[in-house]
């Protein structure tokens, strides 16, 4: 019988043949923190004060808000004058604040800690190029300056880019993590957010050299981002992304897996809205849960997941009732769980 993580690696395979489905993130073990994550993104926790970032972006996180979330508005945005970006936008240096062995020691031997229990050590890279921009404008600025603007924009996506693979390399090299899941959504659950061309001018370049890092390393390309994705699937499988985690229903998961033809594994799949509520009752996860599989597992490369960005449901009754239907479908489809 295979290990959790052989499946996973199994799964991964063009031509692999996993002896069942997945549990969500069954396999790896996510361990997000790091020296320069810490530095930049502060001291996130529910019930805090508002908190400003490296970048200048007011995060909060309230009691009752079930993560931190940034909130711009006109009058704390970073960058009011996209074409005075360079005056108002100082980029952190994580190379002079965090680029010391000693500190990211304790972290690394957390990673070797992970594998040898025979788990694959998953690092994390939060706030993607996208989601970056519209911390630092607001939603309504980055979409105006895409049309207007683009060569102030295509000069801070570039900016940021650097920045991202800077810690890129970090990750890799300190670390030496067998994945890395890193966070860019670039849609909303019906489309994207801006054209296929202009994520293609403006986002997918910045990924070119972080990617190719990580591959040239060895390292799992697990990118998340819930949202519709269909227009630029092939752009991601060029960039190297190996799962796609967050592939949220909406998207004709079917089809994908058709074309797709084993190039890059589709990781979600389950409804938030259905299995992740506070009356969501077991049995209606259980029957969501095993819709999903029916559907998907025939296709191959699929694991069944909540489709946020790390794991972990909100309401307690949610991950036990989601993992104990894909054991049973398990069971039935393939004799194990």
């Amino acid at each position: 019988m295979m290990t959790s993580s052989e499946l996973f690696l199994e799964t991964l395979k063009k031509d692999g043949k996993p002896e069942r489905l997945l549990k969500q993130y069954e396999g790896c073990t996510f361990f997000p923190p790091n020296p320069a994550n810490n530095f930049v993104r502060g001291n996130r926790h529910r019930g805090m004060e508002p908190l400003i970032d490296k970048f200048g972006t007011t995060i909060l996180w309230p009691e009752g808000q079930i993560a931190a979330m940034p909130h711009v508005t006109a009058d704390n945005k970073v960058i009011d004058d996209i074409c005075e970006w360079k005056n108002q936008l100082q980029i952190p240096d994580i190379l002079k604040e965090t680029d010391d062995p000693a500190l990211w020691e304790p972290f690394k031997q957390k990673g070797k800690e992970i594998k040898e229990s025979g788990s694959l050590f998953m690092a994390f890279m939060p706030t993607g190029v996208f989601e970056r921009l519209h911390f630092l404008m607001g939603f309504e600025d980055m979409l105006m300056n895409f049309l207007l603007e683009e060569d102030d924009m295509m000069e801070l996506c570039e900016e940021i880019g650097k920045y991202r693979l800077t810690l890129t390399k970090m990750i890799v090299d300190y670390l030496e993590p067998d994945v890395i899941l890193t966070h860019d959504d670039w849609g909303s659950k019906t489309n994207l957010f801006t054209s296929p061309e202009v994520w293609r001018q403006f986002i997918k370049p910045q990924y070119v050299e972080q990617y190719k890092y990580m591959k040239d390393h060895n390292v799992i390309i697990m990118h998340h981002a819930d949202s519709f994705m269909e227009p630029i699937i092939e752009d991601m499988v060029e960039l190297g992304i190996d799962v796609w985690q967050g592939t949220i229903p909406s998207n004709d998961i079917p089809k994908l897996q058709k074309q797709l033809d084993g190039r890059m594994v589709l990781m979600g799949g389950l409804d938030a809205a259905v299995v992740d509520r506070e009356d969501s009752t077991v049995e209606e996860i259980t029957e969501h849960v095993t819709k999903a599989c029916e559907a998907y597992a025939p296709g191959g490369h699929f694991i069944p997941c909540i489709t946020y960005g790390g794991p972990g449901c909100l309401f307690p009754q949610a991950d036990p009732a989601i993992n104990a239907a894909i054991d049973e479908f398990n069971k039935k489809t393939y004799g194990i769980c």
